[in-house]
């Protein structure tokens, strides 16, 4: 049964987690921060799994780095048989854009909740520190804005997501509103001796679990707004076992064309955020040269990991060499989960092939 708008805001409203009148007392204490000296850059969001332009060393002092992010209800199809999704989204993309300071800077979001849509909204940011993230002084009503501001205190990765309250929370990040934010430490990355890390290119990948309504056929639903599968959702969550869990909102979304790219030489930076489970990212024919397996920049990375592990509601990041070229598959190494589910993407390595890395000593034939 599908709820109007006025009801959308009745429910959300009733089970608001308690909080807010604490957070909002907090702004006080907030805005005695002077920073009005401070220089300002605006940061431009791009969809991923690429990520804003930034330096992996900060240059100069602390910054106010300003974003938008612009809600949008959209439908969106998550797999090659058609299967939609009133997907609610930061910017439009699921998972929601990248947002990259360095410790010690504050990041200003413009937080925009369009008239057009159903349901009011907010932001959890697992990077700031203050009562609830963040989500209780940002809750927007269709047609509203707020803005809202946090120094950066710690280096890593982070988590951020949608967090109305109640029954909500889950619902909203499992229909695609969440995304990470990358708090680079000023001096950049370090591995366990204390040198420099660096990189050549970041993939963002965003691990989506989804939980489809079946109609009595068994076959997919589809419903005409954002919000109409409310109900018929929360009995798929409950179970607990996903329709879907896949690679930046849709199954094959990072494959074929949309594949990641990358060459013979060339160092990247895997950033992987699950916003509600659990994940076991795996690099098949490569490794994690070093790896921040909880997200946090300050602990000492881990080297030369097979698989990793990626705690439901963090972020983790780790950084490989490319030395062969080829096709490359990044997954969940829960083979059920990538395979069956759509949770793999592809790399795509360009360069020359070296024999003594790996070589077909004889190809198949008959057995002698």
């Amino acid at each position: 049964m599908g709820l109007d708008r006025r009801s959308f805001m009745t429910a959300a409203a009733a089970t608001a987690v308690a909080g807010v009148v604490v957070s909002k007392v907090s702004m006080a204490s907030a805005s005695a921060a002077d920073v009005k000296d401070l220089p300002r850059v605006k940061q431009e969001m791009v969809a991923p799994p690429f990520v804003p332009k930034h330096d992996q060393v900060a240059v100069g002092g602390p910054k106010v780095v300003e974003i938008r992010f612009e809600i949008e209800e959209k439908k969106m199809v998550i797999d090659g048989d058609g299967t939609e999704i009133w997907a609610l989204t930061f910017n439009g993309s699921v998972p929601g854009p990248m947002a990259i300071v360095h410790e010690g800077d504050y990041l200003e979001l413009t937080l925009v909740n369009p008239e057009s849509n159903m349901m009011e909204h907010n932001i959890d940011f697992h990077a700031a520190t203050g009562a609830l993230g963040g989500a209780g002084l940002t809750m927007v009503q269709p047609g509203e804005e707020v803005v809202l501001r946090f120094k950066a205190t710690r280096s890593g990765v982070f988590v951020y997501h949608c967090a109305p309250g109640g029954a909500m929370i889950p619902y909203h990040v499992v229909h695609g509103m969440n995304g990470a934010i990358m708090v680079l430490p000023r001096d950049g990355l370090k591995d366990p001796q204390g040198n420099a890390v660096t990189y050549d290119k970041v993939f963002y990948v965003g691990e989506q679990d989804y939980y489809i309504p079946k109609d009595e056929d068994g076959n997919y639903k589809k419903y005409e707004a954002a919000g109409d599968d409310f109900g018929d959702s929360l009995e798929v969550m409950k179970g607990l076992v996903p329709t879907h869990v896949v690679f930046n909102g849709a199954a094959g979304a990072l494959t074929g064309d949309a594949a990641l790219k990358a060459k013979v030489g060339e160092t990247v930076l895997f950033i992987h955020a699950q916003a509600n489970r659990d994940s076991r990212p795996h690099l098949i024919g490569g490794h994690g040269d070093y790896v921040w397996e909880t997200g946090s920049f300050d602990d000492v990375p881990a080297t030369n990991l097979e698989t990793w592990f990626i705690r439901g509601g963090s972020a983790g990041a780790a950084t490989y060499k490319f030395h062969q070229p080829g096709v490359y598959v990044y997954l969940n190494h829960n083979l059920i989960t990538a395979v069956m589910l759509g949770a793999a993407a592809h790399v795509i390595v360009e360069g020359e092939w070296n024999d003594d890395l790996m070589t077909q000593v004889k190809k198949p034939t008959a057995i002698a």
